[in-house]
């Protein structure tokens, strides 16, 4: 769920050349396949994480280090890769994205151990840090060169769709898969090997849209900035990112851990909830694109707070069904917290330096989807689930309740 602006040094279309304009639509919507697939293998092992539990006889907490080893893959790669396709062109760095995955996805075909599962989590972190931005940013181009003088509107609607709908999609799969193929843990991603490879040929149809700058810039690593006279706003925008994705951490992490507590050990439903989690945050993205972040943060706070209510209960009450009912309210909510929060960032930050101010949120985010969730790992090796939910939802309740008065004050109506 990353949201980049696009390069500057890219390639303009000249007007009225339909054949260009026809092979930038082509790829725009071939690209869009590629991030959709790649960010749906991310998510593949989340419905099979008690399969691995029950091979390797581990606990949870060592199950939210594999998942905090994925998360701080995505914070290497965002920092040391994710602005280099503005210099090396975005086929060129989406390529190398997609084999990352790959690799991650031989590595789990051919084991189940812990140093595997730890080594293929950390190949897919790679892979997503470099991808998010690289495909986002692509997707704008083609946009802007196959419908010259239109908004990105679109782009950003087909983005946000294809990341957050592809992390819901892959749970969905990968749980049904492993459900129908007698509970074997390679059926999925000899599955999801063959749509990468496809996914790499989609990649290869796409033309190229950034010229390479010369002299080449002398690398360095992605900077943070942040105004000076915008830290308030901006540290209270990153608390609500660090909250949003503390949500969806806890369900790629330990949706199936809290479902066993109910009573449910399919993965296909396990697959469902986190699914119903991502398909519901990328809808309600997509339906208050053009709010004003103010609207935004109000509705996705108050939202948060049901769902996270709701979510308890159900777990008090062993109510399942309620329990997905949950994860679909909270997973709208925190999309939406999160959507308010990018828009609030890119308001505050100066134009030439986004994408340095975005890392910064973007750290905050993935530290919330680690951090939380693995105390939450912690606390359900000492207590019961329901009374290490219940804490983890009065934590986050209090925390949305701080940035609810400090950032909604100061983000303004429009």
């Amino acid at each position: 769920m990353t949201l980049f602006t696009a390069g500057q040094a890219t390639k303009e279309l000249p007007a009225k050349d339909e054949p260009a304009a026809s092979r930038h639509r082509l790829g725009f919507w071939t690209v869009a396949a590629a991030f959709t697939l790649t960010m749906a293998f991310s998510t593949v092992p989340t419905p099979l994480y008690p399969l691995y539990q029950h091979v390797n006889g581990f606990g949870t907490f060592m199950l939210t280090i594999v998942f905090a080893v994925y998360a701080l893959g995505v914070l290497v790669s965002l920092f040391l890769a994710g602005h280099l396709s503005d210099w090396f062109g975005r086929r060129r760095l989406l390529l190398p994205s997609i084999a990352l995955s790959i690799a991650s996805g031989v590595v789990f075909a051919l084991g189940t151990s812990v140093p595997a599962l730890i080594a293929g989590r950390l190949l897919s972190g790679l892979s997503v840090g470099l991808l998010t931005a690289t495909a986002t940013a692509y997707l704008d181009d083609l946009h802007r060169r196959a419908r010259p003088g239109t908004s990105g509107t679109r782009a950003n609607v087909v983005a946000t769709a294809a990341n957050l709908g592809g992390l819901g999609l892959g749970t969905l799969m990968s749980g049904l898969l492993v459900e129908h193929s007698s509970g074997s843990l390679r059926t999925p991603y000899l599955v999801f090997l063959v749509l990468l490879g496809l996914g790499v040929v989609a990649v290869l149809v796409a033309p190229e849209t950034v010229d390479r700058p010369g002299p080449r810039p002398r690398y360095r690593p992605q900077r943070t900035s942040v105004p000076a006279h915008a830290r308030r706003e901006f540290f209270g925008a990153a608390m609500a990112a660090l909250i949003a994705f503390a949500v969806f951490g806890l369900f790629t992490s330990l949706a199936p851990v809290v479902l066993k507590s109910l009573h449910v050990a399919s993965p296909a439903v396990a697959g469902l909830a986190t699914f119903l989690v991502f398909g519901s945050a990328a809808t309600a993205q997509i339906l208050l694109a053009r709010r004003p972040a103010r609207t935004q943060l109000l509705l996705g706070l108050s939202l948060l707070a049901a769902g996270l209510v709701m979510l308890t209960a159900a777990i008090w009450l062993s109510a399942a069904t309620m329990f997905l009912a949950g994860g679909a309210v909270s997973g709208a909510a925190a999309g939406t917290v999160f959507k308010g929060s990018a828009s609030t960032t890119m308001a505050l930050a100066e134009p030439q330096r986004r994408g340095e101010t975005l890392t910064g949120l973007f750290l905050a985010a993935y530290l919330g989807l680690s951090v939380p969730v693995l105390g939450l790992g912690l606390a359900v090796q000492l207590a019961p689930v329901r009374d290490a939910v219940l804490v983890f939802t009065v934590v986050l309740l209090a925390a949305a309740a701080v940035v609810a008065r400090r950032l909604v004050r100061a983000v303004p109506e429009s």
